[in-house]
Formats: C-alpha cells, structure tokens, sequence
C-alpha cells in the first residue's frame, strides 16, 4: 500500500484507541479519497470502508472491484446485485473482529443514509457517533505533501485572480469575468471548484451566483474564487473597482483589512477557533458594523473546500500546527456593496502562514 496511505491507516487507529472506537464506517466520500485513495461511482449500491483496530476492508459492489483495486491493496468484500449487500457485509464485519452487540462506532456523517441503515442494522445497540474526532481530526493536521499541494493551488488561484481583474472594463458582465478565470484554470490544469463574481450591489449578498450584470464606472468588484488541482483546492476572495472608488469603499477596505490582521494574530498554537473569530469581528464592530458582518469568520480547507476546522463564534476547536482555514471578514450594505477579504493561512511554526502570495490592496479596472 502506498506509505502515505499506510500511516493514515495507523494514525486513524491510534486516535479509534485514544476515542475508544471499536469501527469506523466510512461511505463514498472525501474521507475513503482521504484513507483509501478511493473515489467509487457513487449510486444507490453500497459501498462501505470499514476499519477496525486490527483490520481494514472494503464492501464493494462486483462490478467496480477490478477498477478499484488499482488504487488499494485493501480486501474487498464483493457482492452481486442478484444477491444483495448483506452476505458480504457480515464476512467484513467478522473479518474485522468488531464486538457484535453495542459496539462503539464512527459513522461517515456526509454518507447516504441507507448505507448508514445497512451498517447500524447489522450491529445491534450500536453507540454511534460521527467522525469529528477520528478522520476529521486527522484531516484537520495536514502533512508535508498536503501543505505543499495547497500553497501550489494558492499560488495559482493568486495568477488566475490577477486575471480576473485585468479584464475589467465598462460593460463587461460578471458571467464575462468568470469565463475569463475559469478558462485560465483550463489552460493551467487546474479544475474549477466555484467562482463567484459581484459588481456594484450584488456585492451584498454574500452567496451571489454570478450573472449578466454589466460592470459601470464606480461599480465595487468583489471575485472569490478557487480551483483544484494535485488534489486540493483554493479559495481566495479579492476586492477592487471600476475607474474611482464608490463612496465608503476605501473606509470599509481598510476595515476589513485590519479585520484580517487582527484575526492572523489570534491565530497560533493553543488558540480556540473562536478566538480567531473574535479577533476579526471585535475589528468591525469596534467601527460600527458589526450588524453587516453576517457569517462566521472562516472554514478550514483540505481535500473539501469546506472542512474542519471552522472558525465560528462558539467553536472550541484548539488550534495546533497543520490546521488550514480560510480567514474571509466581510461587510455588507445593501443596495450599495458588500466588500470581503479572504486569505487562506496554516498554522505552521507557532504562527499562522498565508498560503497566498497576491495583496489585499484593493486593485483598480479600467
């Protein structure tokens, strides 16, 4: 088996002896991509990872087992549509030793809920859990391939957000944008993930789907944007304008800005989550807009763009080497502009790294 995927293996059973797991079950999903190296074709036939302290396998329709053997050494526990799931599934859990009658189990939170059904019909008086403090926690610390992975994806999204910009111009549409950014994924490699572009109010809301607006002298630009590529993505939310700045703009920059150093400050070995969060929104609501700030301060970034750990008022996550998440204030006032500055940081050498290289001044179109 492939090292890397080895040591998974071993470092997700020393945190099942530490959390006193007896199995974890584990769907079609980033988490079997994270431990197997498996993607399956996802339909209505179960597929389940099962790991147990001494033993890991795969039930596995018969007609995929030959193309997912090139990517796991893992035993598959085959079974044929003429015969149904539920033989094969009780040879993998004898195989694995689990305690038959009230095992304490990890369920795959993002799996489809009949596969869960099988699982937990097939062990009695499970106590059951989801997998924040075994695959997730492990997912959360990134190693040494991941981090160079995801500064190789921030470098590019920082070209390819230059991009964006450099098309700016009096009547080009938000859809024109967008065009522009992904085709320079293509051309680079790189799969678009999501590109999100705002002109002038619909800057406001902070989940706009790009559309046919056209850009005007004025208009504030918000991009955020990001692309996948050697497995992991990006994310990266940028600001500027068109000809001269709308009024308020250079005063909310500056805000958010500042929001964005504060939270980079708090964010080291042995903080909480929360007070990331705090350090960014005690910066805007010190200015008068804390109502305009409507979302939590960030999301961690891996093989999902969204990902523990999240950077949320109430969250007690301790921060310690190798968590990467997004740091993305934002200000919002309708029927005007929304601005955010996103950067995506790890922490690293007792501090935190922004992964990007492209600044957060705001850049002028036109």
């Amino acid at each position: 088996m492939n090292p890397t995927l080895t040591k998974r293996l071993a470092d997700l059973r020393a945190r099942m002896a530490a959390t006193h797991t007896d199995l974890v079950v584990i769907g079609p999903s980033s988490h079997m991509l994270y431990l197997a190296d498996l993607s399956p074709h996802g339909d209505e036939r179960p597929v389940l990872l099962m790991v147990s302290p001494s033993y890991a396998g795969l039930l596995m329709p018969a007609l995929n087992v030959d193309s997912a053997r090139q990517h796991t050494d893992l035993p598959f526990f085959a079974w044929a549509d003429a015969d149904g799931p539920d033989a094969a599934l009780q040879d993998l859990l004898n195989a694995s030793g689990v305690p038959r009658i009230s095992p304490s189990i990890v369920l795959d939170e993002t799996m489809r809920a009949d596969f869960a059904l099988l699982a937990l019909d097939a062990l009695p008086g499970a106590h059951r859990r989801f997998t924040q403090d075994t695959v997730g926690y492990l997912r959360s610390r990134k190693d040494a391939a991941e981090y160079d992975a995801l500064k190789k994806s921030a470098v590019l999204n920082d070209a390819a957000m230059a991009a964006g910009f450099a098309a700016l111009r009096p009547g080009i549409t938000e859809r024109d944008v967008a065009t522009v950014i992904r085709a320079f994924y293509k051309a680079h490699g790189a799969t678009t993930e999501f590109c999100s572009v705002c002109f002038g109010p619909n800057g406001a809301f902070p989940h706009h789907h790009t559309g046919d607006t056209r850009l005007k002298p004025g208009d504030a630009v918000l991009i955020d944007t990001g692309a996948r590529i050697h497995g992991y993505p990006s994310d990266m939310t940028r600001v500027g304008f068109l000809g001269s700045a709308p009024e308020g703009f250079g005063q909310i920059h500056s805000i958010l800005d500042r929001a964005v150093t504060a939270a980079i400050a708090a964010a080291r070995p042995g903080a909480r989550a929360s007070d990331v969060d705090k350090a960014a929104r005690d910066v805007i609501a010190a200015a008068g807009y804390g109502p305009n700030f409507l979302h939590r301060t960030g999301h961690g970034l891996g093989i999902d763009i969204h990902e523990t750990p999240y950077i949320t008022a109430t969250s007690d996550t301790v921060l310690e080497d190798g968590m990467v998440f997004s740091i993305e204030p934002g200000i919002y006032l309708q029927g005007q502009f929304g601005l955010r500055l996103e950067e995506i940081v790890i922490i690293r050498n007792g501090a935190a790294e922004i992964l990007s290289d492209m600044p957060r001044t705001a850049v002028v179109g036109g």
